[in-house]
């Protein structure tokens, strides 16, 4: 086995953001066809025992993501205006409560340019070990990983920024930008998505993975994808997702869904309502359960393209000093508006604690009765 560790400045984050870090069944579908310039990426049919370590993309995450905790499906109001100010600074949209959030707000020029650095030696590692040749999990937590980087290094560079769809990479929109250099061949983050994993992945909880920088997508994970940890993961983020009221509502006999589910339709849905509706059954809770039984039309229109940071994508001139977690003698400043997103995300935490819906059960690396050898790919 060969386990191959990408370089990095990144290993330096969590001493520059410790001081500042709060405390706080598979739809039958046809196969897609292979975009010949992407043809190389087909994944081999005799996988290796290599591996990639992304410990260093791990810390990262763990001192950068702030989870806002499942959904309540609850629409959150739209709050006051900062004090002093008759101006809207911070974020406004009804589904601010949910999902995750990265602080870009608390990024200095050294920690943003360790995600270029970091971006292209995961670029560089297919050139060291043969990607095509790891096994089913191995790529998928590779590719995943590599277009989370890249937008989390964009938006860091454009920030602030309102939306992540108004960034441009060299006059080309954000998403569409081949900045990704593998083997040779430029990407995007929506030709990672599109050209090679939604055409070689034929179970859809795959999108879950892949973080759009906005507030409507799924949430960015607070642990980097690998091998062994990609189906939790993926579940996870299905499970949050699906039960959100981002990305499933009802409106009178029309269940209401995410835009993504239509973007990704031509690989995972292409008989749209029913196969939406047939994944969505596999993760949904006994509300989304009952909005599924209780309607008959769908309609992929759910969308909130606001980032999905801290602080709105703006620089807010009042801020509010904070002490910093039990024990540690220190406090710091944030806007007026971000204390206000933190303290309404606090009272959520204490509801789910009164109403004791708290608790999450995993089973990693069991294997159970009947189980095939592949149940723990996913494919």
């Amino acid at each position: 086995m060969t386990t191959l560790l990408p370089r990095s400045t990144l290993p330096k984050l969590a001493a520059i953001l410790g001081a500042s870090t709060l405390a706080m069944a598979t739809p039958a579908i046809a196969e897609a066809a292979v975009d010949p310039q992407f043809a190389t990426f087909t994944p081999s049919a005799n996988p290796n025992n290599d591996t990639v370590d992304y410990s260093i993309w791990d810390e990262a995450m763990k001192n950068l993501v702030v989870s806002m905790g499942p959904s309540l499906r609850e629409s959150a109001g739209r709050p006051d205006p900062s004090y002093g100010t008759r101006r809207q600074y911070g974020h406004v949209s009804r589904y601010r409560l949910e999902g995750s959030r990265v602080m870009f707000s608390f990024l200095n020029p050294e920690i943003r340019s360790s995600f270029t650095e970091y971006r292209k030696d995961l670029e560089s590692t297919a050139s060291q070990i043969d990607i095509q040749a790891l096994s089913r999990n191995e790529q998928l937590a590779y590719w995943i990983n590599l277009h989370n980087v890249a937008m989390v290094e964009q938006i860091a560079n454009a920030w602030p920024v309102r939306q992540p769809r108004e960034i441009m990479v060299d006059g080309v929109p954000l998403d569409d930008a081949k900045f990704i250099t593998v083997e040779g061949i430029a990407l995007s983050p929506r030709d990672i998505r599109e050209k090679i994993v939604y055409t070689h992945w034929k179970n859809p909880k795959v999108i879950y993975g892949f973080w759009r920088g906005d507030i409507g997508g799924p949430s960015i994970q607070r642990e980097a994808f690998n091998a062994e940890n990609v189906v939790r993961l993926l579940d996870r983020g299905a499970r949050e997702f699906v039960n959100s009221l981002r990305g499933t509502e009802k409106a009178g006999d029309t269940l209401e869904v995410s835009t993504i589910y239509q973007e990704s339709a031509p690989f995972f849905f292409p008989n749209f309502e029913a196969d939406v509706r047939a994944h969505l059954a596999e993760f949904a809770e006994e509300e989304v359960r009952g909005i599924l039984a209780a309607t008959t039309a769908t309609r992929a229109s759910i969308s909130e393209y606001d980032i999905a940071d801290l602080a709105g994508g703006l620089r807010e001139p009042t801020y509010q000093n904070i002490q910093s977690a039990e024990g540690v003698s220190a406090s710091f400043r944030i806007p007026q508006s971000m204390a206000r997103l933190l303290a309404q995300r606090e009272e959520k935490f204490r509801k789910i604690i009164r109403e004791g819906r708290t608790g999450t059960v995993t089973f990693s690396n069991i294997k159970l009765p009947d189980e095939g050898e592949n149940d723990g790919q996913v494919e």
